[in-house]
Order: C-alpha cells, then structure tokens, then sequence
C-alpha cells in the first residue's frame, strides 16, 4: 500500500512562471538529476500535455512509465497518475498546488504517493520519498530563480 508524503518550499516567482517551468516537460532533463528522457506524448487541445513518457535513471531504481495530467481551470493545482504499472511501480499519484503570495513568491506543495513492484522497508520507502521530493522541489526552485534572473 503507498503512503502519500508532501512538502513545501517557496519559489522567488510568480505562479505563472512556476507553472511555466513544470508544464515545460521536455526541459526536464536539462534540470532534473533523475529524468534522462520527458516525452509529451498526448496533448488538450489547449496545448497542456495529457500524457508523458519519463525515462528516469536514479542509481538504484531505473524506470519508464506514462504520467497522465490534470489541471486547475487557473493551473494552481496540476495532478497526475500513472496510466499503466511499470517495471518499478505499481502506481503513482501526485500533484503540485501552487499559491501566490503578497511579496509575489509562489508557495509550491508537492504530494507524491507512490507503490512501488518491488518491497521496501517503511523507513528506507519514506526516507527516498523524502529525498525525492526535497531534490524535486530544490531543483524546480533553482530551474525557475535561474530563469527569472535571466530574463
């Protein structure tokens, strides 16, 4: 059985670049340590990916599976589950809620529930699932700050 885990952390952006930055899945690999491939493999009409293929490489788990989106009517709150078992995981359900602030910083709240094929110790399961998001979200931050000051 999964276990849900969530974090916070919160971004020098406004939501709407945040947003710009993960819904940019072909990007992934060049900011991501884990992603070695993002492919957008179905589309909304309104050009949001529906579906993506992820090629992920962490060291001790390797993986390809097919995420499915949904999004907010504003885009503050994007979910996804995987759409078939893969080789490493049974499901997967998460999503990103996204909320401004005042000083124009975005609040960026992550949940991830993941089951995994293969057993894992609860303590070993939760402390990856940790270090997953923490490196999840850091990353993101530092994609979005980066861009931002570059522009």
């Amino acid at each position: 059985m999964a276990d849900s885990s969530t974090q916070s952390i919160i971004i020098g952006a406004a939501p709407e670049r945040v947003t710009a930055v993960i819904c940019d899945f072909a990007a992934y690999p060049e900011w991501t340590d884990a992603v070695r491939r993002a492919e957008v493999v179905e589309e909304y009409e309104d050009g949001y990916a529906s579906q993506v293929r992820f090629t992920i490489d962490a060291g001790v788990m390797a993986d390809e599976y097919v995420l499915a989106y949904e999004y907010a009517e504003d885009v503050s709150r994007i979910e996804w589950h995987l759409v078939a078992p893969s080789k490493m995981q049974k499901s997967q359900r998460g999503s990103y809620d996204l909320v401004g602030n005042p000083d124009g910083s975005t609040t960026v709240t992550y949940t991830l529930e993941v089951d995994l094929s293969v057993g894992m110790l609860g303590m070993f399961r939760r402390k990856a699932e940790k270090m997953i998001m923490d490196t999840a979200l850091k990353q993101l931050k530092r994609r979005v700050e980066a861009t931002d000051a570059a522009q």
